[in-house]
């Protein structure tokens, strides 16, 4: 797994071992990264459930102003250290060890303008996510939520001025982009 495109094109990533992480695949990474290609520079970056912090990172090698990594797996957030710092991106990047639901409650308003959530598809976090989301409005005006899925997630029904904007199938993943406002 390495890095697509931008400062950071290249740069091969540490994936942590074991079965608690699932890294999104290269040809998803690409696919997504096709979808929000001008959409991702000067934004703060959420990675939520970050696993190897691949996500924020090719964000960040694309232009994004700063990204935040949270992630519990201790196997994780070794392997996001270790990923800020072959990238050298120590200074765009913060990295939380916290529930992911918990950190959305206190993230503010307005605090992000690309969120990716990619949570374990067989825990039902999907939907919690999101409602805390639009509950606390973290999202920017303009701001898109990527959500990577299982093929028969759908996204709930959400609060103006949240919107599905389009879903992608890839096999056995389901993409769906939710924007806020235009």
């Amino acid at each position: 797994m390495k890095i697509i495109t931008g400062k950071y094109r290249g740069r091969v990533l540490e994936t942590p071992s074991g079965l608690n992480t699932r890294p999104t695949t290269g040809k998803i990474k690409e696919s997504i990264f096709n979808i929000i290609q001008f959409d991702i520079e000067g934004r703060r970056v959420l990675d939520l459930f970050a696993g190897s912090g691949q996500m924020g990172l090719e964000a960040l090698s694309r232009g994004a102003e700063s990204c935040v990594f949270c992630d519990t797996d201790k196997k994780a957030l070794m392997a996001i250290g270790k990923n800020i710092e072959k990238c050298k991106a120590q200074n765009e990047a913060k990295v939380y060890n916290r529930d992911g639901l918990s950190f959305l409650k206190t993230a503010g308003k307005n605090s992000f303008g690309l969120i990716f959530l990619d949570p374990p598809y067989a825990a039902g976090l999907m939907d919690e996510a999101i409602n805390i989301i639009t509950n606390v409005d973290i999202l920017q005006d303009g701001g898109i939520i990527l959500c990577e899925s299982g093929r028969d997630w759908n996204a709930p029904v959400l609060p103006a001025p949240y919107r599905v904007v389009k879903e992608y199938d890839y096999g056995t993943t389901k993409i769906t982009t939710i924007g806020k406002g235009e």
